[in-house]
């Protein structure tokens, strides 16, 4: 298997958890500041990201990264009130 071929495969695990992390928000399955939301969400924008970094998808990758440092930023503050 190719770097590329993991690097995609990445991608489309990634895409496939921030459409679930969105599926159970939407659906009030999970809570939007929960952790779990937010871990699905930090974990698929960085796969997704690292594709469209490796693909030169430059706006979507701006997107991803914009999303990352959302997740990151809410996470901080979910473990500070711990």
């Amino acid at each position: 298997m190719t770097l590329s071929n993991v690097i995609e495969i990445g991608g489309w695990i990634g895409m496939i958890l921030i459409l679930v992390a969105f599926y159970l928000t939407s659906n009030e399955k999970i809570k939007p500041k929960s952790e779990i939301n937010q871990l699905m969400n930090l974990i698929g924008t960085t796969l997704t990201g690292i594709n469209t970094f490796y693909i030169h998808a430059w706006a979507i990758f701006i997107l991803q990264a914009a999303w990352w440092l959302v997740s990151i930023k809410t996470l901080w503050e979910i473990y500070r009130r711990k």
